[in-house]
């Protein structure tokens, strides 16, 4: 963290407090007190009782800047907000946003994991390490803002890392988990900082030696369509996308170009595209919930919804012929190959007693569908 050695630092003591109570957020706006965000809930920080002056709020921008060359009025100017990742004197990693409001400035901070995580500790199947072996293609993993897709990209990259003989790229805005080199040499880039965007640094990326790649975010047109032609040619291309569901994720890359173009992408990644995870992260209700999350003991707090699809024949042959409706159907029946759906689940939280059953009904597509197979699921005991 920038002035990491100052411990009295309104900043060291926001985040000190995020660590503490083990927040997810932290929200800071002038004139009103600090606020975080725990189990899912807003609340106001009792030990830091005092209003937030324009003033501090500006001297907390600026320690979050320090090293930038620009001022945090001048790196507000070109877009309205600017990011970054910090890490703090007590060996957390944050990441936060600045940015524009009526009046003056606001800013987000969320605590990022301290560690890697495996797939089981996520609440994901292991099915998706097969993603990790493979020497070309493209990944994507959907969802929305907050939905712990980094942190699922920070588990695959890092298993890489350590069971292959590689050279990893990430291309991050910004950089959220920092991994060492173990089996694999890995090279981070922030955009801003090492590259002024996704695109222009993924193009770069090409001539580094790459043999796995992650891009952070893919939206623009250019962006998509070098990613793709770096899974064509030979590279492991991981990236994330905004999208609902899997089927969402692939029309969401497709619908980026005009209409006549849109045929030959869709026979590229029939060709390119090895798998789709779309993931939510929601809180826990069930009987069986806790109060504190813990990783390694296994009380959860909040539980991923996860869709998985593996792109086989027949599920490419949809992709090229942009029957994406019908990819539904192909996960459903999909299982013995690591395909799941939303509803599959769903129906796995409400058995473990983490999720009631009319909260699961809030979340699936197919309510009937799920309410049946609930119906003949017993009731989940309490533990």
């Amino acid at each position: 963290m920038p002035d990491s050695e100052n411990k009295h630092s309104t900043l060291a003591r926001l985040l000190a407090t995020l660590l503490e109570k083990e927040a997810l957020d932290l929200h800071l706006a002038p004139g009103h007190r600090p606020v975080i965000r725990l189990h899912g809930v807003l609340e106001e920080v009792d030990t830091l009782a005092d209003t937030m002056s324009e003033e501090a709020l500006y001297g907390v921008a600026s320690e979050l800047l320090e090293g930038r060359p620009d001022s945090v009025d001048a790196a507000l100017s070109r877009s309205g907000s600017v990011d970054g990742a910090v890490t703090s004197g007590d060996g957390g990693r944050f990441r936060f946003n600045i940015y524009q409001r009526l009046p003056g400035i606001s800013i987000a901070v969320r605590r990022l994991e301290d560690k890697f995580r495996s797939l089981a500790q996520l609440g994901l199947p292991d099915s998706l390490l097969k993603w990790c072996d493979l020497p070309d293609g493209l990944v994507l993993v959907a969802g929305p803002t907050g939905s712990g897709k980094s942190t699922t990209l920070a588990t695959l990259v890092d298993h890489i890392n350590r069971h292959r003989r590689c050279h990893i790229i990430t291309i991050e805005d910004p950089v959220e988990y920092l991994h060492a080199s173990d089996q694999s040499r890995i090279d981070q880039r922030q955009i801003g900082v090492h590259a002024p965007d996704f695109h222009s640094a993924l193009v770069a990326s090409l001539r580094q030696d790459p043999d796995v790649i992650l891009v952070g975010e893919i939206r623009e047109r250019e962006t998509i369509r070098t990613a793709i032609t770096a899974a064509e040619t030979g590279h492991l291309v991981f990236a994330t996308v905004h999208a609902p569901d899997c089927a969402g994720a692939i029309q969401r890359i497709v619908s980026a170009f005009p209409a006549d173009e849109q045929p030959g992408i869709q026979r590229q990644l029939s060709m390119n595209l090895r798998g789709v995870l779309a993931q939510h992260l929601v809180p826990a209700d069930g009987p069986t919930a806790s109060k504190n999350h813990d990783f390694d003991g296994g009380r959860r707090t909040r539980v991923i919804l996860s869709e998985i699809l593996q792109v086989n024949p027949a599920a490419a042959n949809l992709v090229a012929k942009g029957q994406f409706v019908h990819l539904y159907s192909a996960m459903e029946t999909g299982s013995k190959l690591g395909m799941q759906t939303l509803e599959q689940s769903l129906m796995r939280w409400v058995q473990e007693g983490l999720l009631t059953r009319p909260t699961a009904l809030s979340y699936t597509r197919s309510p009937k569908v799920l309410e049946q197979r609930l119906l003949r699921e017993p009731a989940p005991r309490r533990g």
